[in-house]
């Protein structure tokens, strides 16, 4: 089922929370919407499924108007972060709850509900704890709980708020991997709220980046990264390195040094801010050909997939730059070394 809000516009009392904002889910898709806190994604989230209205605006569901259609018309599954699983009820009986609260005339047989349900807990590989209760279960064991329960009334359309925000980083890790394979198996149109860059990166087939209530930018996982639109979005996807310099001759020149720029051509000289991805520098330990900036190692973390490494240069810069580990043992890195920092790439420039 394709999605699509134009023009909404929510405010809460003197706070504007959602900015005229329009957007588009295709049939099929699982869609992320990343921000930062309060940049109205759960709000959104919400006015999809019937729990907020809007202000101004409309909310289409297969271009048909679903403003007056209550939460329970709209075919959708809500799963919240904090799983609002019944405390009381065994898994069996949370995931059954919306069978047997269907109207008589569309309620499924007993036997047809437990069939479902044991085929949904067969889905999320959770068949062994049924007559468990929520409160004896792990937290990825409750979010894949309150999923089950949100799919048993066959959902044409599927909400997540921020649902794995609670757990450890091991188990977000393991049911974002699950949450894909099951997305691709199911194809069920999809919106997927989260704070977590990563998440969103490695989940979503496109990426919503929200901010102060307005869509910053609408891309895939590779398209917001890698051609971020404006300094917000770059910021948000992860580490960046800031230059305040002059651009001209194919250089940046930043107080008194110069650093050659790849693929730089201007008319003529520009004031401008270079947005500068860690990975996207090369440490050497002589000057080269180019130009380069001269810097000392303040510190190196060699933990993890790549070497982090922080650099002062001679001008007070300071820069973050992540090498490989085979990088890193032919450098031979150590505190207080002097290093020289070239640019194997810029991510992003504003001039200003």
């Amino acid at each position: 089922m394709s999605i699509e809000v134009k023009n909404i516009r929510k405010n809460f009392g003197d706070f504007q929370a959602l900015q005229d904002l329009s957007l588009k889910v295709e049939s099929g898709e699982l869609l992320a919407l990343l921000g930062p806190s309060g940049s109205g994604k759960t709000t959104l989230l919400r006015i999809v499924a019937g729990l907020d209205s809007v202000d101004q605006g409309q909310v289409l569901f297969e271009e048909q108007d679903a403003q007056h259609q209550k939460a329970r018309e709209r075919g959708v599954g809500f799963v919240f972060q904090h799983y609002a699983l019944f405390r009381n009820m065994t898994v069996f009986d949370n995931i059954a709850f919306g069978l047997k609260v269907q109207p008589r005339r569309i309620r499924p047989t007993k036997a047809k509900i437990r069939q479902k349900v044991l085929e949904l807990l067969n889905l999320v590989q959770l068949e062994w704890l049924a007559d468990r209760y929520p409160w004896q279960l792990s937290g990825g064991q409750r979010q894949r709980i309150a999923l089950a329960r949100a799919l048993a009334v066959r959902p044409k359309v599927l909400l997540l708020d921020e649902p794995f925000g609670s757990l450890d980083a091991q188990v977000r890790k393991e049911l974002r991997l699950w949450l894909r394979r099951f997305h691709d198996e199911f194809h069920i149109t999809t919106l997927f709220v989260t704070h977590d860059q990563e998440e969103a990166l490695e989940v979503a087939d496109r990426i919503v980046v929200m901010n102060k209530g307005r869509i910053e930018q609408v891309g895939t996982p590779e398209d917001v990264y890698h051609n971020p639109a404006n300094p917000f979005v770059l910021s948000f996807l992860g580490n960046v390195n800031l230059f305040h310099c002059r651009l001209a001759e194919g250089k940046a020149f930043i107080g008194d040094s110069a650093l050659d720029v790849p693929g730089l051509v201007l008319d003529q000289p520009k004031t401008a801010k270079l947005y500068v991805r860690p990975n996207q520098f090369k440490i050497s330990r002589g000057p080269g050909k180019g130009d380069a900036l001269k810097a000392m190692v303040e510190y190196v973390n060699p933990a993890g997939i790549v070497v982090k490494v922080n650099l002062k240069t001679e001008n007070g810069e300071r820069i973050y730059v992540e090498i490989s580990h085979d990088e890193f043992n032919h450098l031979r890195l150590m505190k207080s070394q002097q290093v020289y920092v070239s640019l194997k790439d810029v991510t992003y420039s504003e001039y200003v």
